[in-house]
């Protein structure tokens, strides 16, 4: 089920009212074991096969939990905490990466000669697979290093590796902030319900208004089946930029929106990014969850900051290789994330000399620009592209008006404006998340604000597009 789909309105509706009778009538390990039925349902709807995946991560971290807590041997501990490890990430390699890892060892031997074909297997990943095996990873690592005590109430924590408005995208949520919020009674709250249906608001008129309708013109460019001159492969970045920005910011927002109806509370995963003064600034702002993980789990880890100029920068560029790879099973993913990674180390050297002024508008002109191979569907697209990107004969504005064939030119000046008052309102927002920002407004401007982003919805949303959320592929 996807949230912007009839299927998920219905299955929601009946989920809240359900839901809270049960909070109001009956015991918390009642109302986890509804959350835990009804997340597998829904995550079910994709493809019940992979309900077993689920169910295993869940089952595997929950007993290494609770044997790591039985035993104070270090090499016993140690031995079942490398257990989860392998399990988790072995699985996690091999519905993601098996075909690529299998394709990379053929072309290498291809490069010797050698004509070994290994065969690679027709696997379908797992919607979510990367998010919840971090969530549930995060959970053994962390008590592993005694930061937290593990649980014994086996319906809580499979309900926290399951909770569905997050399970598929995220943000991806640590046991010492979430896992808690399952072990307490809920009661209903119309403060709560009221800020998660602004969330809700603002995310969906983020995903239908934006990024489904930057979508098509993103598409446009990158799924040309003729040659595509720079100025068009700069156009499709920066609307793949757009899209990709409203497209998961709007997932959170809904997601984190209704959560907070039934009364969890999940962290922010965006901080209106695109404003970043610096790369570092960026990488704060955007994907909060996924970039504080790779920090405490793998950044700390390698040495961090505490080793020397030289291995501070190895484990910064590692770090966002990794994250790069967590994206994908594509070397360009690899790319993407070794030039965030290098980016962020020369900026180190470089950021004290160098005035906002012009520090800031390089930030986001190379932020969109590594979109690029982010998009491209292989190497080979990506080298074409960049050969269009740097062929100066090519930037032209009439090389542009095959993009825009799908729209005429009084909707997209319409979506124009629209995007240009959506980040007016995010260049007011700072750091502040929407329902911050919408209360400072008195009560006729947040009911007129809120018609405003329904009319938008109706008229400007593009709902001729297939349901669906950018990161659900990850």
């Amino acid at each position: 089920m996807i949230f912007n789909s009839s299927q998920f309105l219905v299955f929601f509706l009946a989920f809240f009212f359900i839901y809270w009778t049960i909070n109001r009538k009956s015991t918390i390990a009642l109302r986890n074991l509804f959350l835990i039925f009804s997340s597998y349902l829904f995550y079910g709807w994709w493809d019940w096969r992979f309900l077993g995946l689920l169910f295993a991560s869940s089952t595997v971290d929950f007993t290494v939990g609770y044997l790591l807590n039985r035993s104070e041997n270090h090499r016993f501990r140690k031995g079942v905490f490398i257990s989860s490890l392998i399990f988790n990430l072995g699985i996690l390699c091999f519905f993601k990466y098996f075909n690529f890892f299998v394709d990379s060892m053929n072309d290498f031997l291809t490069v010797f000669s050698l004509k070994v074909n290994i065969t690679t297997l027709k696997i379908v990943l797992p919607v979510g697979i990367s998010f919840y095996t971090f969530q549930s990873l995060s959970y053994t690592i962390d008590v592993y290093k005694r930061k937290i005590e593990p649980t014994l109430d086996y319906f809580s924590f499979y309900a926290y590796v399951s909770f569905f408005p997050q399970l598929v995208a995220g943000p991806i949520e640590r046991p010492a902030h979430f896992l808690k919020q399952f072990q307490v009674k809920k009661v209903f709250s119309y403060g709560n319900s009221v800020e998660g249906l602004r969330l809700v608001l603002w995310g969906f008129f983020k995903k239908i208004v934006i990024a489904d309708n930057f979508g098509v013109l993103a598409d446009a460019v990158f799924e040309s089946k003729t040659s595509i001159p720079g100025i068009s492969v700069i156009a499709g970045t920066t609307f793949f930029a757009l899209q990709i920005y409203a497209d998961f910011s709007g997932y959170s927002d809904i997601a984190i929106g209704i959560s907070r109806m039934l009364g969890f509370d999940l962290m922010t995963n965006f901080k209106t990014p695109y404003f970043a003064k610096s790369f570092n600034d960026f990488w704060s702002r955007w994907h909060i969850s996924l970039s504080t993980w790779f920090r405490d789990y793998v950044y700390i880890p390698l040495g961090g900051n505490r080793k020397g100029n030289f291995r501070v920068s190895l484990n910064i560029f590692l770090t966002f290789l990794l994250s790069g790879l967590w994206h994908g099973a594509n070397f360009t993913f690899l790319i993407w994330g070794g030039l965030h990674g290098l980016v962020l180390v020369l900026e180190k050297q470089i950021k004290m000399n160098i005035s906002n002024f012009i520090y800031v508008p390089i930030v986001i002109i190379t932020v969109i620009l590594f979109w690029l191979p982010f998009r491209a569907e292989n190497i080979n697209h990506l080298w074409e592209l960049t050969r269009a990107l740097i062929d100066l004969k090519t930037y032209s504005l009439s090389h542009i008006l095959p993009i825009l064939s799908d729209f005429s030119t009084q909707r997209f000046i319409t979506l124009i404006a629209i995007t240009t008052f959506f980040f007016v309102i995010e260049f007011n927002m700072k750091l502040r998340d929407f329902n911050q920002w919408i209360a400072l407004k008195n009560k006729p401007t947040r009911i007129a604000f809120y018609y405003l982003l329904l009319v938008l919805i109706l008229l400007v949303g593009n709902f001729s597009v297939k349901p669906s959320f950018i990161y659900f592929q990850f």
